[in-house]
């Protein structure tokens, strides 16, 4: 069964930055769609990030700030989150999309003061 865990959250002030990490427990595929989500309180999950045979997309709402990358070698995707806002505040989730399954990990909190 695959598992996602997720890591880096925390508090951070408006203009600062995190990294999170989501490590799987086994081999990440080439062919695996790696994402992450996010969810703030009474809103709905949405995409933040997705990276799919190399190419990465953004949600336009932090194109220019957030990161995706993935180190295969490590079973691990990363999301570096700059010059965050108090916007950003939410639970952030990864996501793989392998075959015609979803797998997704707890989240982890990251919470943005102004």
């Amino acid at each position: 069964q695959v598992q996602l865990v997720e890591f880096g959250g925390g508090l951070v002030q408006d203009g600062g930055s995190l990294r999170l990490s989501c490590v799987v427990n086994g081999r990440i595929l080439s062919s695996d769609v790696m994402g992450w989500y996010r969810q703030a309180p009474g809103k709905e999950r949405e995409l933040v990030a997705r990276h799919q045979m190399g190419v990465a997309r953004y949600a336009d709402f932090v194109k220019g700030r957030f990161t995706i990358s993935r180190d295969q070698g490590k079973n691990t995707v990363y999301l570096q989150m700059n010059n965050l806002k108090t916007e950003d505040t939410a639970v952030y989730y990864c996501n793989m999309k392998r075959r015609n399954s979803d797998y997704w990990g707890q989240g982890t909190q990251a919470t943005v003061s102004s």
